[in-house]
Formats: C-alpha cells, structure tokens, sequence
C-alpha cells in the first residue's frame, strides 16, 4: 500500500499537467513538472540522495519501476563495509581499497567513503535498520575479500534488502514526489547546463521534467553482457544520457566479473552467489574436488579480491578443470547447519528450489559481469563536468578504481547518494526552460521507432553475445576490435516499436550499444592488465601502483588515456 500511494498520489499531478501540443514535430500530449531537484533512479544511492535533497526544496524522484522494488540494491546480499571496531582504522580501510582497486581510485573520493560510511551506517541504524549483531549487542561484521580487518557489516545475506526497506520507509515521511514507472530517456539543457529531463510513462506519453539540478542515479550497465548479475534495469541509460549530455567518463573498460554467479538451473545463470558464502568459510574445489585457490594466492586463497579470483576460475574450467555445466565448486558443507541457516539464509532458500541443499552438497559457480567502476567523473561533491548535473552510485567512476571491494558498493551508495543530494539541493534556483528544439528531436526520434525493421531483442541478443566473447575477462586487441566492428554494425540497425509501450525498448538498446561501445573503446586504450582489465596480448614489467596510465577518458569532446609520471 505503501509504494501504491506514492505512484497514485503523484499520478493526480500527472494528470493536471498533461498538455496537448501541436508543434512542427507533430501532435502529441506532453507532461510538464517542475523542481528544485531531480533524482533520476530509485536504488540505494538515488532514495538516499533524494531524502537528503527534499531538506533544501521541491524534489521528484523518478523510477522506471517501482520505488524500493527495482534497482540492484535490493539483490546485495552480502553487507556494508564501515570502521567500526577500534582495531581497526579508516587509513587501513583506504589502503585496502586503493590496494583492492590497483590504485586507478581517485584517492580524494576514497577518503571520503572510508570517513564518511560509518557516519551513513549509523544513519540506517537510526532509521530502523537491522543488523546482525554480536553477543555484546555490537554490529556484527564478517570478512570480505580483499580486507585485513573484518569489517563488513551485514543482516545474513539479505543487506541490500534491509537497507532499501529502510530507505523507503524513511522516503514515505520525506516531502519527495515518487514518480513511478516512468522511464528518463534523455537530459534536458539550457546551453551548457543540465536543466532537467525528458522522460517516457507505460502510456507512451512524454514527460518533460525541469530542475534546478539533476541527480543521475541509474546504476550499473553489465546487462551489455550474456550472463550478468544486474537486474533487467542495469542497462546502462545512465552512461549514455550522460555521454550525450556532454559528461565526461571514466574507465569504462573496468568491468567486474563476480566470480560466483550460478551456473544452473538455466534460467537462475548468473544469479550472485554473495561473497559472503566464502566470508563465512566457503571452498572453491575444482571438479575433482580439489582447492584451487593456492596457485593464484596463496596468502588469501578464496578471499582473494574478486579480479583474482574470477580469473583463478575462468583459468581452471578453461584448462579442463571444471564441472560438466562449466562452473567449479563451492562448497559450505563443512560448516555447522545451524551456521548456515542464520547466516545464508537466502542462499540456501535459493538452492533448495532448485535441488540443491548446500548443507550437503555443494554448489556450481562460475564468474559473472557484475559491476562497473567507471562512469562518470566526479568531484566529492558529486558534481559531473557538466553545470547542473551530479552523479552517485555505480554511474560514477572513481571510488572503486580497477577493482570494487565486496562491501564497498552499498557504502558507496550511502556516503556519496547523501553527498548528491546535499550538493545538489544547495544549488541556486535558475531558469529551467530547456530548448525546445532537442526536445523536439527527441519525438522525432521515438516516432522512427514506428518505422523501424529490426525487433530491439534481436539487437540486444547479438550485443550481449559479442560482448561475453570478445570484451569478458581476457581480452586482445583483435577480439577488441572484432567487438567494435560488430557494434557499429548494430548500430546501423533501426529497432522497431511494435506499440508505443515499447518506444522505451527500441531506445534502451540503442542507449546499450553506446555503453558497450564506451567499455569496448575504453579497453582498446588501455595497453596493460589493470584489476578487472586483462589484456592477454600486452606483457607488461610495472606493478598497478607504477603505471605510467591513469584513467581513460570519454566525452563527445575528446578522449585518451592520462599519462603519469612514475618515480
């Protein structure tokens, strides 16, 4: 009932700003709203950005789906890193993270997750929040890979889901309009500047949103490949409205592979197998049942960060080492039932429905496209290089480098969601009318839809494929390039709507090619293996921490790889 009167409630002021036009592009009814700020998605990042927000003005929050219901936060299972412990430290934190992410972070941005993440889990907790706690009522916090100290925090393996429960009950006592199954297509501008958005409802209609200051919090992209872990949203519309809106990227190239997604049933592939199963003493065996993990890290075995340990098992069933279905072995079975039961509650639910009791038996995994590191460049205000526009959340590069630490990411959406909509409710009010002839293209450009030949699910089966064989986890310049030349070959293809329901399909995958075309280009620039990118065919002699490379750069207006000089 909750999210119900949040979409009806809304839908009123739909309904008394629907207007009907008639302008060289055609008949059609547009809706127009107004405000302070716009939060485009509803994850954890985006609520937490939009609740900050409504303190400093008018605030709309958009949603493809539901609020609270879509996005890849609710799927997180396995916790939330903070220092909580006086063993532990905040420089040990950042030094993890930088280590963890082959010192490719921003180290501006990483100092402020690692101060400011205990603040935001104490927000959650204050909120109602509830987490696993020790005998003497403490937060309790498992080991995650990468990680000297265990230090994250988590409710079993159900954190994402607690967080985000969390948020929207604090959402419905906020002043935010919850726009709901409504889907943003483009940015709007004034100039220079970011004033807004243009966006399409399940009727078809055009909605056109004006803001003092726009929050982009989309989410990931990995949908780009074959298996992903991302739910049906994390197609990367984000990247791709921000690419044409003149934003700047960053790293694309760094895709992560998981390395534990499941590899049966069929329709359950890539489904995240949380790292919180090895964090509680899971074993990775091959198909003779034999630890692996040895050979590429002897010091962490299973523990290791995930860039390591998804080649480790890509090696193994490459090399004929894995099980029949094409996965190796995880296994729990050692440990206590009872261990099991209150701890991975939601991976032995799952399991079970598909036949599977892990408290015997173990479990088939096999790497899984699961994050992206890069996005759009940031300052630790969230500020974009575009006026008016901020991002946070998987959309924005920087925090995470090469490689994301398990844990990281739902801090990440705490600490830098609160910091968009604090920085982005503080902007001054401005003149929001956006042009009216980009506003314009845009119909034109859904009506071709109606003219098109090719079903977009064709479109997005073709990328999907290409991008797993030739952009995955080892990479060479001529599968690169194979990647590419298939990509504009997509690109020549003209998506067909069958009704206007699916105008949003048809432009969904012309924004997926554009994402794959930033990872597979981003990948091409960078001549060396770095974290998640691995280039088989270039043989390098520095360690990450003496590349003479930085980031990859991306914008419409130029890009390149910086160049740094090593000591």
């Amino acid at each position: 009932m909750l999210i119900n009167y949040f979409f009806m409630s809304f839908q009123n002021i739909l309904d008394h700003n629907m207007v009907s036009e008639n302008s060289e592009y055609g008949d059609y009814n547009r809706k127009v709203l107004s405000c302070h700020v716009l939060v485009i998605g509803s994850g954890g990042s985006g609520t937490r950005a939009a609740i900050e927000a409504s303190q400093f003005g008018e605030t709309i929050l958009v949603t493809r789906t539901i609020a609270g219901k879509g996005g890849c936060t609710t799927m997180a299972e396995g916790g939330y890193n903070a220092v909580m412990k006086e063993d532990d430290s905040c420089p040990m934190h950042e030094e993890d993270t930088l280590k963890g992410g082959a010192y490719l972070n921003d180290p501006k941005l990483v100092d402020v997750l690692v101060n400011e993440s205990p603040e935001r889990m104490n927000d959650l907790v204050k909120w109602g929040a509830v987490f696993d706690v020790t005998a003497e009522r403490e937060i309790a916090q498992r080991p995650f890979g990468g990680q000297r100290f265990p230090r994250t925090c988590y409710a079993g393996d159900r954190t994402g889901h607690e967080i985000m429960m969390t948020l929207i009950e604090r959402l419905r006592i906020s002043d935010v309009k919850v726009l709901a199954e409504v889907t943003v297509i483009e940015l709007l501008k004034r100039g220079d500047i970011v004033c807004g958005a243009a966006a399409v409802d399940i009727n078809g209609n055009l909605v056109i949103i004006e803001a003092d200051a726009v929050v982009l919090a989309t989410g990931g992209g990995t949908q780009v490949y074959d298996i992903s872990t991302n739910c049906a949203t994390g197609n990367g519309q984000g990247f791709a409205m921000g690419y044409r809106a003149g934003a700047e990227l960053i790293d694309m190239e760094m895709v992560q592979f998981h390395p534990t997604g499941a590899v049966h049933p069929y329709d359950a592939r890539g489904r995240l197998i949380t790292e919180a199963v090895r964090g509680e003493g899971g074993l990775l065996k091959d198909s003779k049942g034999r630890r692996f993990m040895e050979k590429y890290d002897p010091e962490r075995m299973e523990l290791s960060t995930r860039d390591v340990v998804s080649r480790a098992i890509a090696t193994e069933i490459s090399e004929g080492r894995g099980t029949d279905r094409g996965g190796v072995y995880l296994d729990v079975s050692h440990l206590d039932d009872k261990d099991i039961e209150e701890k991975l509650p939601v991976m032995l639910e799952q399991f079970l429905q598909s036949g599977v009791d892990i408290r015997n038996e173990p479990m088939e995994v096999a790497p899984t496209a699961h994050h992206i590191m890069g996005g759009l460049r940031i300052t630790p205000e969230c500020r974009t290089t575009v006026k008016g526009l901020f991002a946070c959340g998987e959309v924005a590069g920087g925090v995470h480098g090469a490689n994301r630490l398990g844990g990281n990411a739902l801090a990440d959406t705490q600490v830098f969601g609160r910091r968009a909509g604090f920085y982005a409710g503080n902007e001054p009010d401005m003149e929001k009318v956006a042009d009216e002839h980009q506003i314009g293209i845009i119909r034109q450009k859904l009506d071709s839809y109606l003219s098109g030949d090719t079903n977009p699910a064709e479109i997005k089966r073709r990328l999907k494929r290409v991008m797993w064989d030739d952009a995955g986890i080892f990479r060479t310049g001529e599968k690169l390039k194979t990647a590419l030349k298939e990509i504009a070959e997509l690109k020549k293809l003209k998506p067909k709507a069958a009704e206007s329901g699916s105008f949003i399909d048809c432009w969904t995958v012309q924004d997926m090619l554009e994402v794959a075309e930033l990872i597979v280009k981003g990948a091409i620039m960078r001549e060396e293996s770095r974290g998640a990118h691995v280039r088989t065919d270039i043989e390098t002699a520095w360690t990450p921490e003496k590349s003479p490379f930085g980031h990859t750069f991306q914008s419409i207006s130029r890009s390149g790889i910086e160049k740094k000089e090593v000591l």
